[in-house]
């Protein structure tokens, strides 16, 4: 099954549209979502990217990522994404935090944060994802600091965002 995506231009606006190969391949502005989950006791869960993945195999990245299909709404996304990857079914869209510009760290993707509460159970998408880990706020900053390689570019923007922002 080929991906088919939205190309997008600099305001986010729909110009087209091609397989997720081209737009990867030439560099299109595209669009994502990116969930952050927490728990109760305010830890983040982290999803480490399948090793087969095209894009940042074996880096750890937010609890859900994916990108918005050709025709979907970024809220449709989302949902559609927690379900996929990690069998979340959320009732409703979560809430929105941010949306990052299109840059070199998100791959050129337009990108729209969440974040939702839950305790789990998780059930994961083992082509999508190789483990899941609930890590407190400080042991995330602290592995960004010692280790900036082991994550993907996008979540380690999306981190940084949100710390700046609380």
């Amino acid at each position: 099954m080929h991906e088919i995506l939205d190309i997008v231009d600099h305001e986010d606006k729909v110009i087209g549209r091609a397989s997720r190969q081209e737009v990867h391949r030439q560099g299109f502005l595209h669009r994502s979502t990116h969930l952050l989950v927490f728990d109760e006791q305010g830890r983040v869960l982290l999803q480490k990217r399948s090793i087969d993945k095209d894009t940042f195999p074996g880096k750890w990245d937010s609890s859900v990522s994916g990108h918005v299909d050709s025709g979907e709404h970024y809220d449709e996304c989302i949902v559609r994404e927690a379900k996929e990857e990690i069998g979340l079914d959320l009732e409703e869209v979560p809430e929105k935090l941010f949306k990052v510009e299109a840059c070199e760290q998100t791959a050129q993707e337009f990108t729209w944060v969440y974040r939702t509460i839950s305790p789990g159970p998780f059930t994961i998408n083992e082509k999508e994802i190789s483990e899941i880990r609930w890590n407190t706020r400080n042991e995330v900053s602290s592995l960004l600091d010692l280790e900036p390689e082991s994550f993907s570019p996008a979540f380690a923007l999306v981190w940084k965002i949100l710390e700046e922002g609380d």
